[in-house]
């Protein structure tokens, strides 16, 4: 049986040698891998979105695919399509760009609503459909999608159906000054430290793991934790929309996970708190008041879980 934090150690060191200083987002990535969810990396351009993805690909000993979304990508090219053999006068599928365990959705905000569309079914079910045959996904896999903030040129805001499948949405943020020191050397002999990557993990691992969390037992005391917050945010006055009941069972499996690489069997209390951010942030649309203040999704959140009283008995 893995070890899970001895995984995780292995997975924040080999990435630590291409990314610096970035050891939450390499664990927020990995608990969303164990619970077979899909992330989304938002943050300014030349942080090191698409580094810090590509890096956790190649520290995976499964297949990878990088997708640059670009206005011209069109949904077949997502999904696959259906063409006639010459030979055997019979429609052939060919695989579109996803048929990956790992998948980078790089500028996802840059494409069209209709191509951002097409990730749907397949994040959602873990399949495609093309003139009704269904693919199912190779296992382990995760979508790991990054965007630019709306604000900048060229982007269509991703719908919040879309959003709502996304399990969780993290941000890099600048490097510290000696974070940034430290990069500037790894990079003064011009050689990508990427290319010297090898894999730590493998597929069965990942899907061991999976399992184990599955078994981590959370109390009826923390599933009611969970709901209340969830049920708070629904009627909060700053929020025109809220938790969704997708979003209150990833909070649960990501607390489960949380638990699991802190080596405990159940969950806390705590753990709930630590993944909410991560998990539901992105879930919130603020109402036009909220805006005018100058509010912001993290914030709200952090009242509404002030406001839903903490278990302090599990049974």
């Amino acid at each position: 049986m893995q070890e899970p934090r001895r995984v995780i150690g292995a997975l924040q060191q080999n990435v630590g040698r291409v990314v610096v200083g970035k050891q939450d987002a390499v664990e927020l990535l990995f608990i969303a891998l164990l619970c077979r969810g899909h992330v989304l990396i938002e943050d300014v351009p030349g942080v090191g979105k698409t580094t810090l993805v590509s890096a956790m690909a190649r520290s995976l000993d499964c297949s990878f695919k990088r997708i640059q979304f670009t206005p011209d990508i069109t949904p077949s090219d997502i999904t696959g399509f259906s063409i006639v053999n010459f030979k055997t006068g019979e429609l052939e599928y060919k695989q579109g760009l996803i048929m990956s365990q790992l998948v980078l959705a790089d500028e996802i905000n840059r494409t069209s609503p209709k191509t951002q569309s097409s990730l749907l079914e397949v994040m959602e079910e873990g399949q495609v459909t093309v003139d009704g045959n269904t693919y199912k996904m190779p296992q382990p896999f995760i979508v790991m999608a990054t965007q630019n903030p709306v604000e900048f040129g060229g982007t269509d805001p991703l719908p919040e159906a879309q959003l709502d499948r996304f399990f969780m949405c993290i941000s890099m943020g600048y490097p510290t000054h000696d974070e940034e020191v430290d990069i500037l050397e790894r990079y003064t002999s011009g050689a990508n430290p990427i290319d010297e990557l090898q894999s730590v993990c493998s597929a069965a691992d990942i899907i061991e793991l999976q399992q184990q969390v599955s078994g981590v037992y959370a109390a009826p005391e923390v599933r009611s934790y969970i709901a209340s917050i969830a049920q708070t945010s629904r009627h909060h006055s700053a929020l025109s929309l809220g938790v969704s009941t997708r979003g209150a069972i990833a909070l649960l499996r990501a607390s489960q996970a949380a638990a699991l690489l802190d080596g405990r069997d159940y969950v806390i209390p705590e753990d709930v708190q630590g993944m909410c951010g991560p998990v539901l942030r992105h879930r919130l649309v603020l109402g036009p008041e909220a805006r005018m203040k100058g509010l912001d999704s993290l914030r709200v959140l952090q009242s509404v879980i002030s406001a839903v009283p903490v278990p302090v008995k599990l049974s």
